[in-house]
């Protein structure tokens, strides 16, 4: 049967049972202190890639139990190698020296799955580790999955304050901006570190490395609060916006080694500005969401204030996602859990594609997967992270096809969506 976390609950005496089978590649880091933030930075290994072992670098940035204690961790994850796996059960024969036989054999296919570093038995992995950038959200999840070796080498830079967010640039990776809790906002290069690391392939054991000191590019003290919204434009390379918690947006221009920010604000928000995005077609416009429920476009052609502002949920609006595929479609997710997909082209009328009440607790992040226009991730304060194909509509004829290739191992709650690909549930640590 499926199981709906924060919907069924458990009877005395029964525990939930983990499937590996639904991952190629399931693993946990701990970089040290909790972090709030990371990126993946973009590298020159291919934006498809269809062969393990795979190779990640990441940025990611720590709130400490002191300030001082805080530091941005730039790591590489290499050598990650998957699990090929079959999209249905094989069918039981009745007969259990059979059945004692095909695990043995799925077992002996592991290892060898495992072992093989190349050819073309190798597992197909096509959304760009989509579902790996969601699941190095928490950051602390220490839960291992198969006996898969994997390398990560880290090097830590000191950071004034903890880190509410960090980007990296698209056009040019190694350099990276941080929204700090004490209120400003700094760019930094980080390509010697990144450097390093292309070089290198020595494991580093976690929290054994000292924190280096580096001085930022640039830090910028005129937002008067502390912010949480930051974003660098896809379009024009160095361009950057960040908004603070009094609902002020600085516009960030580059220049020769460094940038001029813009001290008169975009105002147009009644409350604290959680997220920016910046249009993957237009270099001149960006989107942005608040808490006081709305999201907004900007054209910084066209003065300080929005060109658009839409009512999008009835509880404060903490992310939105800009389709880089279909660039009118935006998705948004709410404190109240739930998460809604407008069409921009409609903005002035009805531009409401869909609207999920899936989540019982606040969406804290949504992406659109890359290279599908129709998929996205979202994941909440729930402890889940989502994958959802907004292209499939309930089939009741398929639905009863696969039933029967179960032999009904399987029951579907009718109320489920059917847009609803993948359900992860995080489990939740107690630190002592």
């Amino acid at each position: 049967m499926v199981w709906q976390p924060g919907v069924d609950q458990l009877e005395e005496g029964e525990e939930l049972q983990f499937d590996p089978s639904a991952y190629n590649y399931l693993r946990g880091f701990d970089i040290g202190w909790p972090c709030l933030s990371f990126d993946i930075v973009h590298d020159s290994l291919g934006l498809v890639r269809t062969e393990f072992p795979h190779t990640v670098y990441g940025v990611a940035g720590t709130q400490a139990e002191q300030a001082s204690w805080n530091y941005i961790g730039i790591f590489k994850l290499s050598k990650i190698r998957g699990k090929r796996h079959e999209l249905l059960p094989k069918q039981s024969t009745g007969n259990d020296d059979d059945d004692d036989d095909d695990m043995e054999s799925d077992s002996s296919s592991d290892e060898e799955d495992n072992e093989d570093e190349g050819g073309e038995s190798q597992p197909i992995l096509q959304a760009r580790l989509v579902l790996f950038y969601f699941l190095f959200f928490s950051l602390e999840l220490l839960l291992i999955i198969h006996s898969l070796y994997s390398c990560l080498i880290l090097h830590k830079v000191a950071h004034q304050g903890g880190v509410n967010r960090i980007r990296s640039m698209y056009q040019k990776p190694h350099i990276c901006a941080t929204w700090a809790d004490t209120g400003h906002v700094q760019v930094w290069d980080f390509s010697a570190y990144l450097n390093k690391l292309a070089e290198s392939e020595t494991d580093v054991s976690m929290g054994a490395t000292s924190i280096e000191h580096h001085s930022p590019i640039i830090k910028y003290d005129g937002h008067n609060e502390e912010g949480y919204a930051i974003d660098w434009s896809p379009n024009k390379p160095g361009r950057l916006v960040s908004g603070d918690c009094k609902s002020c947006i600085h516009l960030w221009e580059p220049t020769s080694g460094s940038w001029n920010v813009d001290t008169n604000p975009f105002l147009g928000h009644t409350a604290s500005v959680e997220d920016l995005q910046w249009s993957p077609t237009e270099e001149d416009v960006f989107a942005s969401c608040s808490v006081d429920g709305k999201i907004a476009i900007w054209d910084t052609r066209v003065g300080k204030s929005p060109a658009l502002s839409v009512k999008a949920h009835d509880a404060d609006v903490n992310v939105i996602s800009w389709n880089r595929l279909a660039s009118c479609m935006m998705a948004s997710g709410s404190d109240d859990g739930t998460f809604s997909i407008r069409d921009l082209r409609f903005i002035k009328g009805d531009s409401l594609v869909a609207h999920f009440q899936y989540h019982k607790h606040p969406v804290t992040s949504i992406e659109w997967c890359p290279h599908e226009q129709s998929t996205l991730a979202v994941s909440s304060a729930d402890n889940q992270l989502t994958i959802w194909d907004l292209s499939l509509e309930r089939d009741e004829e398929e639905e009863a096809e696969f039933k029967a290739k179960l032999k009904e191992q399987a029951t579907t709650p009718e109320d489920l969506p059917p847009q609803l690909l993948f359900v992860h549930q995080v489990l939740t640590l107690s630190r002592k």
